[in-house]
């Protein structure tokens, strides 16, 4: 009840602390969320914004909407991300790890659709949503650490945005030997259920990984902005699209628990985060229980033998 409560009578609090010579990274900010929030990052006075995009002509443009709105020139910069890449990971987070410092990483880029494909040897959503959303993250890590050693009072954040609808999937792939091999199965796949699937994925990887991080100085947090009038939604089944139209909040307003969770206090650090607090109350029955324990750390484990396939070495900077 407290998400359906939420999406229809809460309002998030419009963001006002400031980010004084900070320098924040948004994926999939040309657009909805991402782009609301990289404005008010911008807004708010951080020193660098970049807008990590697949698109850099959108990127472009989104970079002049912003600069203009708050008649700020030079805050934004737009590089070039594609999920679907690993090389492209690889190659953006080479290019991050050069920045002067980095506290705010924002993985919001993700993909909804119900139509099966591969990208990297992977079913694509699983590919995009999850295997290279953890693959930044754990490669821009080591910059996070160093900026929080540098920088005593930013406290770098790793904010994942993720989504209500991690409690609609049944998740049977969760009982196959291995749950990366299941959901790249073609005969077996439930696109009605992937975008749901790959969003429970990201909550329990967030899980487990936040107790692995130890002393690390980074805050790692993942959030629900609640159903949006976005982009994302346009291939939704009817009663989604039912739902967004009668209680979808505007981006803008949505964006606003991004900006909550990049400025969460150290409570925050693995959980999950509602209308911009903590509220790990909200997860799914499945997620809190035993068995959601049980296939987080075996997701987890398969998962980062995935990430040292792509990348050898790359766990050894949790």
């Amino acid at each position: 009840m407290g998400a359906i409560y939420s999406q229809a009578f809460v309002t998030p609090a419009c963001p006002t602390k400031t980010y004084d010579g900070k320098t924040v990274i948004v994926t999939g900010s040309n657009v909805g969320i991402g782009f609301e929030a990289a404005k008010h990052f911008a807004r708010l006075n951080a020193a660098k914004v970049i807008l990590a995009v697949r698109n850099l002509s959108a990127g472009e443009t989104a970079k002049r909407s912003i600069e203009e709105s708050i008649d700020r020139a030079g805050v934004c910069e737009v590089w070039e991300l594609d999920l679907a890449s690993f090389d492209s990971v690889k190659a953006f987070a080479d290019r991050a790890s050069k920045l002067p410092r980095l506290d705010i990483l924002v993985e919001n880029a993700g993909i909804a659709t119900y139509t099966f494909d591969i990208s990297e040897g992977h079913e694509r959503t699983i590919t995009v949503n999850v295997i290279s959303t953890f693959l930044l993250g754990l490669l821009l890590l080591p910059k996070l650490k160093a900026t929080a050693k540098a920088f005593p009072t930013s406290s770098p954040h790793l904010s994942i945005v993720t989504s209500d609808v991690h409690a609609w999937t049944t998740f049977p792939e969760q009982t196959a030997d291995n749950t990366f091999v299941a959901l790249d199965s073609k005969e077996t796949v439930d696109m009605q259920e992937r975008y749901s699937t790959s969003k429970l994925l990201e909550v329990l990887v967030v899980r487990e990984l936040a107790t692995r991080l130890g002393d690390s100085g980074v805050i790692l947090n993942m959030l629900t902005p609640g159903l949006c009038k976005s982009q994302l939604s346009r291939e939704a089944g009817f009663a989604l699209r039912l739902m967004i139209f009668f209680f979808g909040r505007q981006t803008e307003v949505g964006s606003r628990t991004i900006l909550a969770a990049a400025e969460a206090d150290w409570d925050s650090h693995g959980a999950y985060m509602l209308d911009g607090k903590v509220n790990n109350g909200v997860l799914s029955t499945f997620v809190q229980s035993e068995a959601g324990l049980k296939a987080q750390q075996k997701v987890w484990k398969e998962l980062a033998e995935i990430l040292e396939e792509i990348q050898p070495g790359i766990t050894m900077s949790i």
